[in-house]
């Protein structure tokens, strides 16, 4: 009996071979996006994990300082102490060669006789150096390399960083060293970062002997931290992983619905047949479990699909990631995708989820389907339309709700639950609200061709209506992101003309050369504004501090947020510090309040500055005040300020006066192109995303309409018998999803506006620590409107097309069916 009852019902799907690729292949784009993510993610935290391996090996637990850098004075104490402690020094170096705006590079500073990186490193150039395919030397690296001068610098092969220079040891490729890092000696490190006495961390090595003093004791200034808890590039960049998981879970979500549709319509049609197979003695479990076999199959061929289309949109999305994660954070990612076990298991586990969540409702209603239930296509809509209210109560109340959750609770997953309870909550409202207006339509018709369509418009809703709830989310999503990320390219351009307010910028190649440079700009009145920094820490996390001089310059253009009164000449007077709106964000801090910049060092605040796109701490105090603390720092930058008409010639007269390389200068036209061209780069990722999504629910529209296509048939012919031409029926299928996806646009423009208002006033706020104004764009907005009338005008079109060439003895046969 079982093996006929699984022919029988294996048989629809040869019957209906569209249904089952749009079955396939709804699962497949929605395991195909969520394994992308995930893969993504996980490169991105294999690549934070070799970076922390260079520094932390085998994950030890080390000490880092609450403020500034340990000293060597305090590592002798605990090594005499008893400690076995291995010494890291870390910092962002700018090569001579790079100009203003060029990348740094990230140095590491190691103790090769203590800490086993840079013996792996030896040992990998070693055998890299022997390799028939090596542009190396056969040459052998030996301990005495290391340490003697002039050392040696490890780098990435694929790190294109200009480092020359007669201070910079020669350059090793290896491709253990993280992208965008350096790994070298300790001593020769502080030799580069001029930090001769400083110490970032100490790595607690194993096996430290019995009875030692206890370190709240001998450094109390000093706190342990492990790999998992003190990995800062991973946790800088936890709110960015969250926001593509999000990403995801949206596009499966979108995906989903797709599925649930194809799955209870198909459900649906076989009703007839599983009425018949029960009527010859088919047990009601063992068909539950026959279908239960059948869409599990099906699920693992769609969810393999899936993985492989993951792969693929992966891979062209990494190079994007990889430019956000530094355009955003700082971090580094390498441009190659690896397959691993963890992303394949979560895609292949969603998938099977995902199934079954799509399927339970239509299980459900088979396991407790009666014996002599009839199909009753009509009865089925009506319980669709009672659902609608149901499900409807229940959008209102997590709309209702979800305000609540970042009122009592903080963190950015407060700030994703409001949203996605937004989401969900206006989703579930969607079919209600649709079918009220379609009623208003309905009054409000006056000719009987236009209150049919209302009329049928609103008998298909309860078809239509997951296809549109997806449209909603991914018009509702577009809009909010779109406004985010206009917002933010909006405000950043004007921070820009602000904060670049010199007209050419200069870097020498030299420090001891401002000392003939600035005297013959000083004759020319050309003011050199210094650009000079020292690389501090605060709450164990990377802060530069920047010495600036009394200059009309910052009093006209820097973007203050917050400031006393007197804010310019407490900086100039070296009495008060300001800080960037990150720094004030996470710290808590405001004018009034004092700033610990190192062990020693404090100043009271006196503003707070807009610093978009940089993830660290930043401090300005006055220039003497910086050298007063820090007097060995580089005095190479420089803004000069021109008239514009003058740059090229005071380039040309540089160039000549001081036989200076071009790549010392930039003007400031091209340094914010530049930075423009980041910034662009920067949110790829997110456009894709957002295309991805949208195209997902106009194949959503697509498959709904085509798997309810043998449904309007009985509907469509009384309306042909009684004067209207196919063709003319053709063209109101189409109005009709034209109608319903414009409305369902107009409903999606409220609620994006909202989302926008969330990632940018509650999302953004605690993902980078700044808060972007919100700016509107109605033209971005007609945009998707049209494109989401073109989507559902071309998802229409075949199902209409069909109907235009349908033979009339097929809509006469209906007549003479039972229906």
């Amino acid at each position: 009996m079982i093996r006929p009852a699984l022919g029988a019902i294996l048989s629809h799907w040869r019957q209906h071979p569209l249904q089952l690729g749009m079955l396939i292949t709804g699962l497949a784009l929605a395991t195909a996006l969520w394994s992308a993510v995930q893969a993504i993610n996980g490169e991105a935290r294999a690549s934070y994990a070799d970076a922390a391996a260079q520094i932390s090996p085998s994950g030890q637990s080390y000490l880092a300082p609450q403020q500034g850098y340990i000293t060597i004075s305090q590592y002798v104490a605990l090594r005499r102490a008893g400690w076995q402690l291995s010494p890291v020094l870390t910092g962002s170096y700018r090569g001579p060669d790079n100009g203003p705006d060029g990348a740094s590079l990230e140095l590491i500073g190691i103790d090769i006789l203590s800490n086993p990186v840079m013996a792996r490193l030896t040992d990998d150039f070693n055998k890299q150096s022997r390799g028939p395919d090596s542009g190396n030397k056969m040459i052998d690296l030996t301990p005495e390399d290391l340490l003697l001068r002039p050392g040696r610098l490890f780098v990435h092969p694929e790190t294109n960083i200009a480092v020359g220079g007669t201070d910079v040891p020669p350059v090793m490729r290896s491709t253990l060293v993280p992208l965008g890092a350096a790994i070298s000696d300790i001593a020769t490190v502080a030799k580069l970062l001029q930090r001769p006495n400083a110490i970032s961390r100490l790595i607690l090595l194993p096996d430290q002997p019995a009875g030692l003093t206890p370190l709240a004791d001998l450094a109390p200034n000093l706190r342990q931290q492990t790999p998992s808890t003190g990995a800062d590039t991973a946790q800088l960049t936890r709110s960015f992983h969250l926001n593509l998981t999000a990403f995801g879970l949206l596009s499966f979500a979108v995906g989903l619905f797709i599925v649930q549709g194809t799955i209870a319509l198909g459900i649906e049609q076989r009703r007839g047949m599983f009425r018949t197979l029960r009527s010859l003695g088919l047990p009601l479990k063992a068909l539950v479990y026959i279908v239960f076999a059948e869409l599990l199959a099906i699920t693992i061929v769609a969810a393999l699909l899936g993985l492989l289309l993951g792969y693929l949109v992966a891979a062209a999305l990494l190079p994007g990631v990889g430019a956000t994660l530094s355009g955003l954070y700082g971090a580094s990612l390498e441009g190659s995708l690896q397959l691993r076990l963890s992303w394949v298991v979560s895609g292949m586990a969603m998938a099977l989820a995902g199934m079954g969540l799509a399927g339970a409702q239509s299980w459900f209603s088979l396991y407790h389907l009666p014996i002599l239930a009839a199909p009753a296509a009509t009865a089925r809509g009506q319980q669709a339309l009672r659902g609608h209210k149901v499900s409807a109560l229940a959008g209102a109340a997590m709309l209702v709700s979800a305000p609540c959750v970042p009122l009592l609770f903080d963190g950015l997953l407060a700030g994703f639950v409001f949203l996605g309870g937004l989401m969900l909550g206006a989703a579930l409202l969607l079919p209600l609200v649709l079918s009220g207006l379609a009623g208003v339509g309905t009054r409000l018709a006056r000719t009987p061709v236009s209150l049919w369509l209302w009329a049928d418009m609103r008998a298909q809703l309860p078809g239509l209506s997951l296809a549109l709830m997806a449209l909603l989310l991914a018009l509702a999503t577009n809009i909010g992101v779109g406004t985010m990320v206009s917002s933010f390219r909006l405000t950043f351009l004007g921070w820009l003309d602000q904060r670049l307010a010199s007209e050419l910028y200069m870097t020498l190649p030299r420090n001891e050369m401002a000392a003939d440079v600035l005297p013959w700009l000083a004759s020319r009145d050309i003011r050199a504004l210094p650009i000079r920094h020292s690389d501090e820490r605060y709450d164990g996390a990377p802060m530069e501090v920047y010495g600036i001089i009394n200059d009309a310059t910052y009093r006209d253009n820097w973007p203050l947020l917050r400031a006393d009164p007197d804010v310019w000449q407490s900086v100039d007077a070296g009495t008060g510090v300001l800080i960037n709106e990150q720094l004030s964000h996470r710290a808590a801090l405001a004018p009034g309040d004092p700033l610990q910049i190192a062990p020693g060092w404090q100043m009271p605040i006196a503003g707070v500055y807009s610093d978009y796109g940089n993830p660290h701490p930043q401090a300005i105090v006055g220039l003497p005040v910086l050298l007063r603390h820090r007097p060995q720092i580089d005095n190479r930058r420089f803004g000069l300020r021109v008239r514009p008409s003058a740059v090229g010639q005071l380039r040309a007269d540089l160039t000549a006066r001081f036989d200076l390389p071009s790549g010392v200068f930039i003007n400031q036209g091209e340094l914010k192109a530049r930075s423009l061209a980041i910034f662009d780069r920067t949110f790829v990722v997110t456009a894709a995303l957002n295309l991805l999504t949208f195209g997902v629910a106009g194949f959503a529209i697509l498959t709904s309409l085509l798997t309810l296509w043998s449904q309007r048939l009985p509907q469509l012919a009384p309306i042909w018998a009684m004067g209207l031409t196919r063709r003319q029926l053709a063209r109101y299928e189409v109005l009709r999803s034209v109608l319903l996806s414009g409305l369902t646009a107009l409903l999606a423009l409220p609620l994006g506006l909202l989302l926008g208002w969330a990632l940018l006033a509650v999302v953004n706020v605690e993902a980078f620590g700044w808060r972007l104004p919100m700016v509107l764009f109605p033209l971005d907005w007609l945009r998707l409107f049209l494109m989401a009338l073109a989507a559902a005008a071309l998802a229409a079109a075949l199902p209409a097309r069909r109907l235009s060439r349908l033979k009339p003895a097929d809509l006469l046969r209906v007549f003479a069916n039972e229906r």
